[in-house]
């Protein structure tokens, strides 16, 4: 049978492959998209949807600002207040403030505080490693007196920290959050104490 005698066939071989071609370019352009996907970087879908959350945050402060409203309570009336319970449990999970446990654990937290204070002046620290030369860098056998000298600027900054860390520990009395899912082992005020103490 001759497929030019009939125009049906003819016609219905024309829409096949037409629906190959569709299908094949289809596929093509899947292909590269999943392709592009994969290079892409593992938390790039989280990236984006904070990237998205940002904007939108800044397009709806805008709006509050327009309407002389104060964005941070706007948003907080469109949070349910389930959500608000899950975000607030979340923070104070991420931050617990445990109060005292130790004093070693006291001292780590300062000496963490203290340190992400401290700010490096890297033109002075070039400089100095430029003119002391290979002394700089200490070796075994190095006696640092007398070759360094702390500056009437720096001593100044060191008594000013100690004195606010004094004046720091002057002012803090502050009560600890109630935590009402702890256990009740108290009668007053006062027994709460004894019973932290004996902990």
């Amino acid at each position: 049978m001759n497929i030019h005698k009939n125009p049906n066939r003819l016609q219905k071989l024309c829409d096949l492959r037409l629906q190959q071609n569709e299908a094949r370019k289809l596929n093509y352009q899947q292909v590269i998209e999943e392709d592009r996907l994969k290079k892409l970087p593992k938390n790039w879908t989280a990236k984006q949807k904070r990237v998205d959350r940002t904007l939108d945050d800044e397009k709806k402060r805008k709006e509050a600002a327009e309407k002389g409203q104060i964005f941070d309570i706007v948003k907080l009336l469109d949070i349910p207040a389930n959500m608000a319970d899950k975000i607030e449990n979340k923070k104070n999970k991420k931050n617990p403030d445990l109060g005292f446990r130790d004093y070693e654990q006291a001292t780590a937290r300062q000496y963490k505080r203290l340190v992400k204070e401290i700010k490096p002046d890297m033109d002075e620290y070039n400089l100095k490693r430029e003119k002391m030369g290979a002394a700089f860098y200490a070796g075994k056998d190095t006696i640092l007196k007398g070759i360094t000298k702390d500056t009437e600027e720096r001593i100044d900054k060191m008594v000013k920290d100690l004195e606010k860390q004094v004046e720091k520990r002057a002012k803090f009395s502050r009560r600890r959050k109630f935590n009402e899912d702890e256990d009740v082992d108290y009668i007053c005020e006062r027994n709460i104490k004894f019973n932290r103490k004996l902990n």
